[in-house]
């Protein structure tokens, strides 16, 4: 992953500390401060905590919001509420 794969306020991991994207090539962490990453940086991306909530607990509850929400969304807006869910379940299983 790249710096301009990450939105900006998006965290990473580089060189064995967590950063968060500030600018187009800047990021900040907390012990270090503001720095440049270079183009060629190789980045992980840090999986956000769940507050020790197990995977299916949390997909589960998302189902039934998306099942209440879909039966309260007018039939024009279905398919951008289906791709809303989809965007949710990629990012939660990146």
């Amino acid at each position: 992953m790249k710096l301009q794969d990450i939105p900006m306020g998006g965290r990473f991991e580089y060189q064995g500390k967590v950063f968060v994207k500030t600018g187009p090539i800047t990021a900040a962490s907390s012990p270090g401060g503001q720095c440049v990453i270079p183009r060629s940086a190789v980045l992980s991306p840090v999986r956000e905590d769940t507050g020790g909530l197990d995977k299916d607990s949390v997909l589960a509850a998302f189902d039934a919001f998306y099942l209440t929400c879909a039966r309260l969304t007018a039939e024009s807006a279905q398919a951008e509420l289906a791709a809303a869910r989809q965007r949710f379940l990629d990012k939660w299983n990146t």
